[in-house]
């Protein structure tokens, strides 16, 4: 008995430590204060605001744009590794894909950085984070995907061949209606990180161009202002939602990942 309080007590102090800053956070956007440092009443003129700053929402639609456009290319590119990794398992391609998804972020981006400015010549902008984004999601969507399918009866697709199906039918009929939560659950789960990616995004973003998270860093270098906690919220809400989209298409998957 006393060891299954203490194991409650432990959990119920994670989840507090975890959960609680993030309650602040979305308790404070409500607060009537410009100073933001204790509670002064209940207001949402902060989000009317955040509505009307224009720096804001040119950022937050930057972050849109790479995040569908990052998260749609890396689902194609994840998934054909995925398929590939599970059925024909190439010596490198597992390696060449799963590396970015270990590789900690900040070499990652020195790294990504680097290769565009010395080696492309490329200039920094929205189609070096696009890249970077890709880079980075397609790892993710290449496990759920290949994880979708260990979970699966070789023998459908033989008996398919063995009906005289051809590989593109055997894929279209067979493996792409099965392997479809895993598609899903993985273009929601890289459109997740690419909305919210500020380490790799800081190294590759040019002059002028700025991201949802970096718009917020370069608003709480001087203060966490009310405008950033409803900003922070909305995000917040965006990000959790999508991870429940998530674990709703591919609950095995996910639960397999963490």
């Amino acid at each position: 008995m006393k060891r299954r309080v203490w194991l409650w007590g432990a959990a119920l102090a994670t989840y507090a430590f975890l959960y609680l800053p993030l309650a602040v956070v979305v308790l404070f956007s409500f607060n009537d204060s410009e100073l933001n440092a204790s509670w002064v009443g209940y207001t949402t003129r902060w989000y009317r605001v955040l509505a009307n700053d224009t720096d804001m929402l040119q950022a937050a639609a930057n972050s849109l744009f790479i995040a569908l456009a990052a998260s749609t290319a890396a689902t194609v590119l994840g998934t054909m590794a995925g398929i590939a990794m599970q059925r024909w398992r190439p010596p490198l391609l597992a390696f060449l894909v799963l590396t970015p998804v270990a590789m900690p972020e900040i070499l990652l981006g020195v790294s990504l950085l680097l290769f565009f400015r010395q080696v492309l010549d490329l200039t920094l902008g929205l189609f070096s984070i696009l890249a970077a984004h890709v880079t980075f999601s397609t790892g993710f969507v290449a496990i759920i995907v290949r994880a979708r399918l260990a979970g699966m009866d070789d023998s459908l697709f033989e008996a398919a061949r063995d009906l005289g199906a051809t590989p593109w039918q055997s894929f279209v009929r067979i493996t792409l209606p099965l392997i479809l939560p895993g598609i899903i659950a993985g273009f929601l789960m890289s459109f997740t990180l690419s909305i919210d990616d500020f380490v790799i995004t800081f190294f590759v973003a040019g002059v002028g161009v700025t991201t949802l998270p970096l718009q917020i860093y370069s608003m709480i270098k001087v203060a966490v202002t009310p405008e950033v906690n409803a900003v922070s919220t909305l995000l917040m809400a965006l990000t959790l939602s999508l991870i429940v989209l998530a674990a709703r298409f591919a609950p095995e998957t996910l639960r397999a990942r963490s």
